[in-house]
C-alpha cells in the first residue's frame, strides 16, 4: 500500500534545489514552462504540502499595501514531476493515434468512487480561531486517506486549496435547493454521486441537476443523458438550459469551427433557454411555501424584451432594471450562517454550485436577463461567492468551481474544460486523445509534416497534429523561426474546451439506442451541434 509519509519524502527530495523554470523542448516558443513559485503568495493551509501542491492563475498584489490578497482563492493541483512529463512529451511524438470511439461511454459509478472533504461540525460557542483549526485539521486528515488509498498518478486533477472548499460549504449552508451545473458533453464528469448523497441525506436539500451548454450537443444525446440520470436517481430535478440558444437555421457548415460564440447586448442574455424549467422545478420542489409569481413575471417580461430586441427595437427598458447584489468579505463569512430553516423569511435561495467552467455565472446572468457576473473560459474565474436578488423573492448565489476527487482521465478533465490550458505544461497526449475520438485531421485539413518525404499514407502522432496545426496557422517560434508547437497543441485544446472541435461523452447503451426516435419535448435547444461528435 502507498505510504502518504514515503510519497511525501520522495517528492521533497525529487524537488529539492530545483531553482530553474522548466523546460519541456526547443520547438516551443515558451517551452512549456512552469512559472516558479512565489512563497509571498503561499497560501495552502498545510507545510505537509507545500512540495507536491502547484498552484495556478497567480494574481499580483494589489497596489497600496491593501489587507487582501487575491492568491487566497487559486486553484492547486498535484504537482506533476519533470519525468513523467518528459515520458508523455515522448509518448507524443512516437504513439501512432488510433481511432477510440467505442470509449466515448461512460458510466458515473465507474468515475466516482472518493467522498469529497466536509466541513466538521461546530458551533456558535466556538471562537474564530477553534473554527479554522479544526477545519484544517480535518481537510489534511482528509488528504492523508486518499494519498494513502491511491497514487497520485492514479488521481484525477482535484482541489488542494482549503479555502475554496469553505466557499462551497458556505454555499450549501445558506441555500435552500442547490443548483449542480454540469456540462451536457461531459455532465458524468461534473455530476459527483457522494456530493448528490450529502445533500438530499445529511443536509435534507433538494439538489437539481442542470444540464448546461445543450447548444452544443445534439438533442438526442441531451435526452438520453437526461433518461440516464433519472434511470440512476429517479428524485434527481433535471433541467435542460442554455444561455446561448442558436436558431433552427443555423449554420451547419463544418468551417464553423474557427467561429466563436458571439459577444451579446444587454438584452439578449434575455433569450436564454431553461428559465421556465427550472422555475417549475422550484415550484414543485417549494410546494407553495414561497411566492414565485414575480420570477414568472419576470420570465414573461424578459421574452417580450428579447422578441422586441430581435424585432430591431432598443433594449433600453431591460437596462433600467436594478438587481440587489449582496458580497461578503473574509471577516463576515468565516464562520459562515448555518440555518436550519427553508426559505427563511419567504425567500427562496438557490446555490449555483459545480464545476469550472461549466457555466455557473453564465446561467446567473441568463436568468437575471443581462450581465451581472464576470465570465471567462478560464477555470477559477469566480473567486468567492456572491448573491444576486432575482426577485424580492428569489435570491441567486454564485459559488466558485471546485474540482472534486475523481478517478476521471485527466486529458478528459483538460478537454472539459477544468484545468486551465495555459497553465498546462504538457499539453500534447491530450491533443492525441482528442484525435483518437474525433477526425481533427479531417475537419481542420490538415497536411502531414511528412507528406512531401515520399509516404503514401504517413501514419499520425500527436505531434504530427501539434505540427500540422501550427504550420497551418504560422505558429513560429520567435528565435528559430520553427513550427511553434507548444501554441498549436494550446491553441487546439482551446478550440476543444470552446465546443469548437466538439467532443460528447454518451451515456451507456447510447450507441446501440441511437437509432431510435427521441422526444422533441425533452429538449428545447432547437439545432445540433456543427461539429463532428
Amino acid at each position: 500500500m502507498w505510504r502518504y509519509t514515503n510519497f511525501l519524502l520522495i517528492v521533497e527530495n525529487t524537488f529539492t534545489g530545483l531553482t530553474d523554470e522548466l523546460n519541456l523542448g526547443q520547438n516551443s516558443r515558451s517551452g512549456g514552462i512552469e512559472k516558479p513559485l512565489d512563497e509571498n503568495m503561499d497560501t495552502s493551509d498545510g507545510e505537509s504540502l507545500s512540495h507536491m501542491v502547484r498552484k495556478v492563475n497567480q494574481q499580483p498584489r494589489p497596489y497600496g499595501g491593501r489587507n487582501y490578497d487575491p492568491n487566497r482563492y487559486r486553484l492547486h493541483f498535484f504537482r506533476e514531476t519533470r519525468e513523467e512529463l518528459e515520458h508523455r512529451k515522448k509518448i507524443a511524438q512516437e504513439r501512432i493515434l488510433q481511432q477510440r470511439s467505442l470509449f466515448l461511454e461512460l458510466m458515473v459509478s465507474k468515475l466516482y468512487v472518493l467522498d469529497f472533504p466536509k466541513r466538521p461540525v461546530w458551533d456558535y460557542h466556538m471562537s474564530k480561531e477553534q473554527v479554522l483549526e479544526r477545519e484544517e485539521k480535518s481537510f489534511q486528515e482528509y488528504l492523508n486517506r486518499i494519498y494513502c488509498q491511491y497514487e497520485p498518478t492514479q488521481l484525477s486533477y482535484f482541489e488542494h486549496n482549503l479555502e475554496t472548499w469553505r466557499q462551497l460549504w458556505r454555499v450549501m449552508e445558506m441555500s435552500d435547493i442547490l443548483l449542480l451545473i454540469t456540462d451536457v458533453r461531459y455532465p458524468v464528469l461534473h455530476f459527483p454521486p457522494a456530493l448528490y448523497s450529502f445533500i438530499r441525506t445529511d443536509m435534507k436539500k433538494s439538489l437539481i441537476l442542470v444540464l448546461n451548454k445543450i447548444d452544443l450537443a445534439p438533442p438526442a444525446l441531451v435526452v438520453a443523458w437526461k433518461h440516464y440520470f433519472h434511470s440512476i436517481f429517479p428524485e434527481l430535478q433535471i433541467v435542460c438550459f442554455t444561455s446561448f440558444p442558436r436558431s433552427k437555421s443555423g449554420d451547419q457548415n463544418p468551417e464553423g469551427v474557427f467561429r466563436k460564440r458571439q459577444k451579446r447586448r444587454p438584452s439578449h442574455w434575455a433569450a436564454a433557454v431553461g428559465s421556465t424549467q427550472l422555475l417549475k422545478a422550484c415550484e414543485t420542489i417549494v410546494a407553495g411555501r414561497v411566492n414565485l409569481t414575480c420570477w414568472q413575471e419576470k420570465i414573461d417580461k424578459d421574452a417580450a424584451a428579447s422578441s422586441h430586441q430581435d424585432a430591431g427595437g432598443s433594449d433600453e427598458d431591460n437596462e433600467d432594471e436594478t438587481i440587489s447584489m449582496e458580497h461578503f468579505d473574509d471577516a463576515s463569512e468565516e464562520l459562515g450562517m448555518p440555518c436550519q430553516e427553508l426559505y427563511k423569511e419567504g425567500v427562496l435561495t438557490l446555490g449555483c454550485v459545480g464545476f469550472p467552467n461549466v457555466g455557473k455565472s453564465s446561467l446567473v446572468n441568463g436568468l437575471v436577463g443581462r450581465k451581472v457576473v464576470s465570465t471567462s473560459r478560464t477555470p477559477g474565474h469566480t473567486k468567492y461567492f456572491q448573491t444576486y436578488f432575482l426577485t424580492p423573492s428569489v435570491r441567486l448565489c454564485d459559488c466558485p468551481g471546485l474540482i472534486f476527487p475523481s478517478l476521471v482521465n485527466r486529458h478528459l478533465q483538460i478537454l472539459a474544460g477544468i484545468y486551465p490550458v495555459s497553465q498546462i505544461q504538457e499539453p500534447y497526449t491530450t491533443v492525441g486523445y482528442l484525435a483518437e475520438r474525433i477526425p481533427i485531421q479531417k475537419i481542420l485539413k490538415l497536411k502531414h509534416p511528412k507528406e512531401n518525404e515520399g509516404s503514401a499514407d504517413p501514419h499520425w502522432c500527436a505531434w504530427d497534429i501539434c505540427e500540422a496545426w501550427a504550420e497551418k496557422r504560422g505558429y513560429k517560434t520567435a528565435k528559430a523561426a520553427r513550427n511553434d508547437v507548444y501554441r498549436a497543441a494550446n491553441s487546439l485544446l482551446r478550440l476543444a474546451t470552446d465546443g469548437r472541435l466538439c467532443l460528447c461523452m454518451q451515456p451507456p447503451e447510447y450507441g446501440k439506442c441511437k437509432g431510435r426516435k427521441t422526444e422533441a419535448s425533452d429538449v428545447t435547444a432547437p439545432s445540433l451541434c456543427t461539429k463532428v461528435i
